[in-house]
This record gives structure tokens, C-alpha cells and sequence, in this order.
């Protein structure tokens, strides 16, 4: 039955790429509100980035991704499921790639309290990400939300109710722990959740892990054990991720120099800076500066 529906939703998906030659590897379909579908034609080297909360399900190809020290790999019919905004390093391994990108919404997970709460603590062991086969239902909910792209008219009404659906198939799945999880504003997971949100506001403040403790409600150690055990990192190496992934993006537009976008992102030691762009992207900031200028 799920080989099936996939089969069926693969098909529907290949109409929305225009036929003929493409003009670069990487092409993007923009369907209904928080939809993307991507699709490649040939692998990728590693790329660090940071995931917002989504759903990844892979239609053909493979990818990789790497969090912490755990990689992930999946393959078509497979999910990756994100709950929290984490830094990873991610490539296509496998290709032609095509893959359906759903945006998760916490607020519109929270929606579903009432309806979930008997299930809702049953987390133990639940992941930040995680990877799952989807399962017949969630691919169906997803080939209608893809139709709803062809019907403007309906999709006004229909795709906020099959969007719903869609996070009621995530969170009722065996993936969908840490989601569930999310479903409580005392949980650990929602405390870590609102310390990102606290770190990435204002990502040049040095962070002080007791005063953040204090603003998501724990203690220190606890939020120190949590923050790690989700993100794979400690809230200060977190927000060094996220200002290496900035001051890259800073680069590669031509418009900082090197010593302006590691002071741009909060890092007033540009040689430190430098040593640390080395280690996570390979190839020294001015190298970066100097391709975006050429």
C-alpha cells in the first residue's frame, strides 16, 4: 500500500518540474505554503547549515546528515524528521535526488493538545531527528497537499485542513516523540526550544548559561544536559555554529571583509575566528572572501 502512494505522489511531484534541459544541478518547486520540493540531479558535497523544524521525505536518491557525532542516512519512502533549529552538515549522496520538503509548525502542533494528550508523554528515547519510513496515510496527506498546488481555489480552503492533518500524521508517529514532546511548555524539549530562540535573537550577545537557565525556567546543569542531549552541543558551541554559518553567509555575498564579519557575528578575535571558519568549512575565510569578490 505505502509503495504505492509513493509511487503515486512521485508521480504527482515530476509535473511540477517543467521538461527539458535544466539549467543548473538544483531545481526548486514552491507548491502550497509550506511546502518545497527540491530536486538535484547529481550529489553534493557536505554543506553546514542549520534545519528549522521540517520533514524531509525522500521520493528518489539518497542523502546524508551528520549532527553531533551521529550521521543520519536515508533513502526513498524514508522521513527525516527535525523538531528543534539544529546546526548539521548534510549532502546528497545519491542522485537524481528529489525530495519533499514540509515546514513543520509548532504553533499548529500545539493545536492538536487536546486531541493527543493521552499520548502525548510517551517520548522515552525521542530525538531531535530522527529518521522513519512513512507510512501509507502520511504519504497520502502529502500527495493531496501537493494536488492542492494545481487548484488555488481549494487550496485556500483545504490546505490549512490537510496541513493539520499532515502534523497529526508527525506527531502520531513512532518518529514523532520529540514532537510530541513539544506539546508541553514544561517539557524539556520546549525549554531547549525557547533557549534557541533566546540564543539566535541576537547572536552577537556573549551567552550566560545561568541567566539563559533562568529565562527558559531551569537550572543550569539541567538545561546544559537537555540542550546537549537534543542538539547534540552545548548552548555556547551552538551559538558558535550559528555565527560561523552567518559570518559565511556575510563572506560570500562580497560585502564584509574578514575582520567585519567576524566582528558582524559577535567574535572580536579574527585570527581565532579564522582558525575555527578553517576547521568547519574547510578553506580559510579570505580564501571565501576572495571567491565572492572574483
Amino acid at each position: 500500500m505505502s509503495s504505492s502512494t509513493l509511487s503515486l505522489l512521485a508521480e504527482r511531484v515530476s509535473r511540477l518540474f517543467p521538461a527539458g534541459r535544466r539549467a543548473s544541478p538544483e531545481s526548486l518547486a514552491r507548491t502550497v505554503d509550506g511546502l518545497v520540493i527540491l530536486r538535484r540531479d547529481r550529489p553534493s558535497a557536505f554543506d553546514a547549515t542549520v534545519y528549522q523544524p521540517v520533514m524531509c521525505l525522500i521520493l528518489c536518491g539518497r542523502k546524508q546528515v551528520t549532527l553531533g557525532d551521529e550521521t543520519l542516512s536515508f533513502g526513498p519512502g524514508e522521513c527525516l524528521l527535525v523538531s528543534h533549529e539544529l546546526p548539521v552538515r548534510s549532502r546528497i549522496t545519491v542522485a537524481p535526488y528529489t525530495a519533499l520538503v514540509f515546514e513543520v509548525d509548532v504553533a499548529a502542533v500545539r493545536t492538536l493538545y487536546d486531541e493527543l494528550l493521552e499520548i502525548a508523554r510517551e517520548s522515552d528515547g525521542a530525538r531531535a531527528a530522527e529518521v522513519h519510513r512513512a507510512d501509507a496515510e502520511l504519504l497520502d496527506a502529502l500527495r493531496r497537499y501537493v494536488d492542492l498546488a494545481d487548484t488555488p481555489r481549494d487550496a485556500k480552503v483545504l490546505a490549512p485542513l490537510v496541513a493539520r492533518e499532515i502534523h497529526y500524521r508527525l506527531l502520531t508517529a513512532p518518529f514523532g516523540g520529540m514532537l510530541r514532546s513539544l506539546l508541553f511548555h514544561d517539557s524539556s524539549a520546549s525549554a531547549v526550544a525557547r533557549a534557541i530562540e533566546h540564543i539566535r535573537a541576537d547572536l552577537r550577545k556573549a551567552i550566560a548559561v545561568p541567566e539563559l537557565a533562568r529565562r527558559v525556567g531551569m537550572s543550569a546543569s539541567s538545561l546544559h544536559k537537555h540542550f546537549r542531549s537534543i542538539t547534540s552541543t552545548t548552548p555556547l558551541q551552538y551559538q558558535k555554529e550559528l555565527r560561523l554559518m552567518e559570518a559565511r553567509r556575510l563572506l560570500q555575498s562580497g560585502a564584509e571583509s574578514v575582520t567585519s564579519a567576524a566582528f558582524g557575528v559577535g567574535d572580536e578575535r579574527p585570527s581565532q575566528f579564522s582558525r575555527e571558519y578553517a576547521r568547519k568549512f574547510g578553506v580559510p575565510p579570505s580564501r571565501e572572501r576572495a571567491a565572492a569578490a572574483g
